[in-house]
């Protein structure tokens, strides 16, 4: 199975982020212009949380805050995960999996190279998944 390098080779190494007294308001509006469902907070060059939809709908909405009125550092998750660009697709999924959340940075020599999503996963998956299944209709047509 392949790496979160590969997934990153495919994609790009792009990472969107706010900092963390942004309104929740100007996050959205970022997420929504990068068509993406996460952003990286950065305080003084270092990671310090990420924030979701989720974090959006559950600290937010659900709490009947104002999205205009609320800073990021107020609602985002701080206990951040992250993986390696030699961490295995394997190894992500099960992360995501247990650990419920959809949105996975990637550092690299405590340097920050990219952000990975669950459908970044499972397109690789998929894509692995399809080149299997060509491989072994050759080899069967081949006999």
């Amino acid at each position: 199975m392949g790496k979160v390098k590969d997934i990153l080779d495919f994609k790009g190494n792009a990472v969107y982020h706010v900092a963390p007294d942004v309104t929740v308001y100007h996050a959205i509006e970022v997420m929504c212009e990068k068509n993406i469902g996460g952003l990286v907070i950065i305080e003084n060059g270092k990671m310090v949380g990420i924030f979701t939809e989720r974090d959006y709908a559950r600290k937010l909405i659900l709490k009947g805050r104002s999205s205009k009125d609320t800073q990021i550092r107020d609602l985002m998750t701080t206990k951040v995960f992250t993986v390696t660009p030699d961490t295995s697709i394997e190894q992500c999924m099960r992360m995501m999996s247990d650990k419920k959340f959809r949105h996975l940075p990637v550092e690299e020599n405590g340097e920050l190279v990219g952000v990975i999503s669950i459908s970044d996963v499972v397109r690789m998956v998929i894509n692995e998944q399809k080149s299997i299944i060509e491989h072994l209709e050759q080899y069967i047509a081949g006999q």
